[in-house]
């Protein structure tokens, strides 16, 4: 059975589906796959992704600037000032690496990605690009999405916009809001950092 019947999914023209075929080489990378979701390409390296969250260094697009004690203990108040916060979106996406659930944020931050594109060419390639990281069945990165949700997809997957995976990323961001946030806010990662955050601020 062919791809596209078995998914729904028929491309049309010009834009055609591809069987993944592994990591991209870096010099073959797009602009978004090294953009905030470049990490999800290193995997598998042996190496660990550059570790911003834990150093506060410059090595990626999260604020340089340590976040304070003020501000991570906001990040337990809600979900919503975490994800609104791109340090706690780091700390948090260390963590889902930790569950082997990472493609959820990179999924998310994809899609965001996505709506701030206003050129036609580019949102189509960055459509296809989404729908074959984690869309497609033939992933690695698969997310977890319902029946409705898909046959949406494929439907908009014909003309793509910027608006696309919208019912795929809300989806996405309810399960780990419901499914992953709890167990972070009780995580050895999320508690080293308020409580070394506490120490310093003691200490000065």
């Amino acid at each position: 059975m062919c791809f596209g019947k078995r998914n729904g999914y028929r491309p049309s023209g010009h834009f055609h589906a591809k069987i993944y075929t592994g990591p991209v080489s870096a010099d073959r990378e797009s602009p978004m796959a090294r953009s905030e979701t470049s990490p999800s390409r290193t995997q598998g390296s042996g190496q660990r992704p550059n570790a911003c969250c834990f150093c506060w260094c410059c090595c990626c697009s999260c604020s340089c600037t340590k976040p304070s004690v003020e501000e991570m203990k906001l990040w337990a108040q809600s979900f919503d000032k975490l994800m609104k916060n791109p340090a706690g979106r780091n700390v948090f996406r260390e963590f889902l690496r930790t569950e082997y659930s990472e493609e959820n944020m990179l999924f998310w931050l994809a899609c965001e990605d996505l709506k701030k594109e206003l050129n036609k060419s580019a949102i189509e390639e960055k459509a296809r690009m989404i729908y074959e990281d984690y869309i497609s069945i033939l992933s690695p990165k698969e997310v977890s999405l319902d029946s409705r949700v898909r046959e949406v997809i494929n439907r908009r997957m014909q003309e793509p916009s910027p608006h696309t995976f919208e019912d795929a990323q809300l989806q996405i961001y309810t399960l780990m809001h419901r499914d992953s946030y709890p167990r972070f806010l009780n995580s050895s990662i999320y508690r080293s950092l308020v409580q070394g955050g506490s120490r310093s601020s003691s200490e000065s």
